[in-house]
Formats: C-alpha cells, sequence, structure tokens
C-alpha cells in the first residue's frame, strides 16, 4: 500500500489533532494521502485555517461520500458512532471510532451485527494505553503482585476546551452522550488493559456540584479481582487536576501521574520519568492503528471489548 484514502466525519478538536497525526505519520512512512471530511452544513466549526491544505475535499451528507476509502474515522458526537458506523459501513474497508464507542450498551447479537468481514478492522480509540506511565508498567512491572488500586481522574470542565462555553459541549449534554461516567472511560480501559477485567463492580454516578450540566458529574467505582481490589474515582469538578494510578504491592507503593509522567516508588525512594506530551501518546497510538491495517493485524480494541469497557463504566456489571 503506497497510499491512503480516508475521511473523517465530524470534524471538531480531535478530529482536527488526528489529521495532523496522520499527515505527519504518513509522510514518516512514505505513504501518500488523501483527507476527505464530512460535516453538517451551517455547523460552526469549520475545519479552519490549522487544516489549510491537509482537506482534500467536504461533504455534508452520506450519500455524497465516495464508496471506496481505506479508513473511515468517526470522530462526531458520541450518541452519533454507531448511528454513523451503520450508515457508512459499505464506504470503507477500516474504521477508526473515537472513544467512548457509544453512549449505550448492547447485547452481544447486536453487536455481532456491527461488525464486518474478518479482514476489516473497527478499532475504537484507547490513547491512554500508549501513554509512557501505562506502558511501563504493562512492560516492567509484575501486575500479578498487586494487592489493590486506587485510580483518579478529576479536573475542572470548564477548563478542558479554551475559547468553549462547556455548557453547550457534549460532556455537559445527557442527548450527546456527555456525562463524567463515559466521557473519562480512558480509566476503565488502561485499568482493562493491566489487570484484565473484575469479577465484580459496584458503581455510584451522580451529580453534586454547581456546574451548568444535565450529566453526572461525579463516578465512583469499587471493584473486586480474583486477588486484587481496585477504587476509581472520576470527576468534572476538581479545580486543580489529578491523574494518578496508585499501585500497592507488597514490597512498594507507587504513585503513577500521568500528568506529570512520572512513577513515584514510595518505598524505594525513587522515581522514574517521562518526557511526555499528549500528542506524543496521540501519535503512537494513529501509529499503531495504522500499523495494524498495513501488517494485516487484528483490532486490539475491537467493538466487543470496547462495549464490555462501556458496561464497566456504566456500572452494568454486577
Amino acid at each position: 500500500m503506497s497510499s491512503l484514502r480516508v475521511c473523517f466525519i465530524g470534524i471538531g478538536s480531535i478530529a482536527k489533532r488526528h489529521i495532523k497525526n496522520l499527515h505527519e505519520i504518513c509522510a514518516e512512512k512514505g505513504l501518500a494521502v488523501k483527507v476527505d471530511c464530512v460535516r453538517r452544513k451551517g455547523h460552526s466549526c469549520e475545519p479552519g485555517a490549522d487544516l489549510s491544505g491537509l482537506i482534500n475535499a467536504v461533504y455534508y451528507n452520506f450519500e455524497e461520500m465516495p464508496q471506496d476509502y481505506d479508513i473511515i474515522f468517526i470522530t462526531n458526537p458520541t450518541s452519533l458512532h454507531l448511528e454513523t458506523l451503520k450508515s457508512v459501513r459499505d464506504k470503507s474497508k477500516h474504521f477508526f471510532i473515537e472513544k467512548p464507542v457509544s453512549d449505550e450498551t448492547f447485547e452481544e447479537n447486536e453487536i455481532e451485527r456491527l461488525c464486518l468481514s474478518p479482514e476489516q478492522i473497527i478499532y475504537v480509540a484507547c490513547p491512554l494505553r500508549y501513554h509512557l506511565v501505562i506502558q511501563y508498567l504493562k512492560r516492567n512491572m509484575d501486575l500479578s503482585k498487586v494487592f489493590s488500586i486506587r485510580c483518579i481522574s478529576s479536573s475542572y470542565l470548564p477548563d478542558w476546551r479554551a475559547k468553549t462555553d462547556y455548557r453547550k459541549t457534549y460532556s455537559a449534554r445527557r442527548a450527546l452522550g456527555g456525562g463524567v461516567a463515559i466521557d473519562l472511560i480512558h480509566e476503565w480501559d488502561y485499568i482493562t488493559y493491566l489487570f484484565g477485567f473484575p469479577r465484580k463492580v459496584k458503581s455510584f454516578r451522580e451529580k453534586v456540584s454547581n456546574l451548568e450540566i444535565d450529566t453526572d458529574d461525579i463516578a465512583l467505582y469499587i471493584a473486586k479481582y480474583e486477588n486484587m481490589t481496585a477504587e476509581l474515582h472520576l470527576d468534572y469538578f476538581g479545580r486543580k487536576p489529578i491523574r494518578e494510578l496508585q499501585l500497592f504491592m507488597e514490597n512498594d507503593t507507587l504513585i503513577c501521574d500521568l500528568l506529570s509522567c512520572s512513577i513515584y516508588f514510595k518505598n524505594a525512594g525513587k522515581t522514574v520519568s517521562f518526557r511526555e506530551s499528549r500528542n506524543d501518546f496521540q501519535k503512537r497510538e494513529m501509529d499503531h492503528f495504522l500499523n495494524q491495517i498495513l501488517k494485516k493485524q487484528s483490532s486490539e480494541n475491537d467493538l466487543e471489548h470496547a462495549f464490555k469497557v462501556l458496561k464497566l463504566a456504566k456500572g452494568d456489571m454486577g
């Protein structure tokens, strides 16, 4: 394969990041890439000068789209992901769906009906797996020795998107699939990536702050594994961002800080630090996704796995 023809359905901030990264990675791989996009006519989010020269064509409905894309990126609001996949499933060989996969859980037989042929890849975004802190734990630690974990992601929703009224974002609107439980599904995804799925989960989700939203702004979970317990705290109202995973082991306690990109071994008194930005792990994910297609590998986060993580986030596991 010497070239790629792709289309982005939805061109918000995450799509723009993906488009820029895609162009850079394809250039590094010696691949020519042509990027189209689909957006609603009259939508306030134009491609903009920051994508100048990176967009080939803009379409305003699915019927206008060509039929022969190598990849379609579904990056519109969460509530539209599955409807979009059903509408364009015959227009591409492979699909990249922005996280979370949906705002609704489905039964296994319904998921099977969404799947395409065995040769086609449907990949659901899970970028924190590619964070250097998470990769260090995966590759260098014996995680079977962990007795308990405590995980937290706390931040202030109005600070998330510069120059954007948080009250108008999908995060603030239940109808668009918002809410902290699935908006911050990253945490459950990397927990299952490191430790697998728990046997039992108890959860609490509610709106408790003064934020002007109609979605949940806090989600708390306690989970039981075969030989380990897990606690998870997610919120939209923490005024000082925190994103940590704490590991309690026999000989040490690890504080894994995804914001400072460091792991502190409290008993040993040592710190392992990394140079990392958000775009670094987003690029690694994009590179990994492209390699799956180029090398004809199976998806590491397909619809079945993504829906299982979604059930965890929504508290639908017993």
